[in-house]
């Protein structure tokens, strides 16, 4: 069975990973929600060789190798029992966008349709993420804590963002969502974006 691919990305407190997981659950029988983190689990616990490989790394605190991640996901698509997989948090780099990119060039049952993009400013996804209450507390040492945590999540996602945009956009696979709306209108728009490519 050929695959349509979906990849999300947003900064953190975009929302990404909602609205992907209630498009999958409204069509399950058409549409599979991974992130990244959760592909990597399953691969474990299928007890695949793949599996405790990813185990020996996670377990003493390295980081996954990027080789290994995209053998999962391609894994992961492959193994989707429907035709539509939505993945988010994919690529967090450069790096994983090209490496992704070569072994897809490479696989005709799989193909990229679309890169949506769930956009919100800085300012609305640090209230998300660290709630109005911290902004009261800012003299407390944990909430500054907190919004140092925010801002090295935020630098990770934005540093490599122009050039993910611009190469996606080159291929015309970018799609913007406004991730400032309410929930149920941001869903109904991906999802109506999804509907019209599957």
């Amino acid at each position: 069975m050929s695959k349509k691919l979906f990849l999300i990305i947003g900064a953190p407190g975009s929302g990404k990973t909602t609205d992907a997981s209630l498009i999958a659950k409204k069509h399950s029988d058409s549409i599979v929600h991974y992130s990244t983190g959760d592909m990597l689990r399953e691969e474990v616990s299928s007890g695949s060789e793949l599996g405790a490989t990813i185990e020996s790394y996670i377990s003493r605190g390295a980081l996954v190798p990027l080789n290994i991640i995209i053998d999962t996901i391609i894994s992961a698509i492959n193994q989707a029992p429907v035709p539509n997989v939505l993945i988010d948090g994919y690529p967090r780099s450069v790096e994983q966008m090209k490496a992704l990119d070569e072994i897809l060039a490479d696989n005709s049952d799989i193909e990229l349709v679309s890169v949506i993009e769930v956009r919100v400013s800085e300012q609305v996804a640090k209230e998300r993420i660290l709630g109005r209450a911290a902004e009261a507390k800012e003299g407390e040492q944990r909430s500054d804590d907190s919004v140092e945590v925010f801002y090295d999540r935020m630098k990770i996602y934005t540093d490599p963002l122009a050039e993910i945009q611009e190469f996606y956009t080159n291929k015309s696979l970018l799609h913007v969502i406004n991730g400032e709306r309410t929930l149920d209108v941001i869903v109904e728009d991906m999802d109506n974006f999804i509907q019209s490519k599957i």
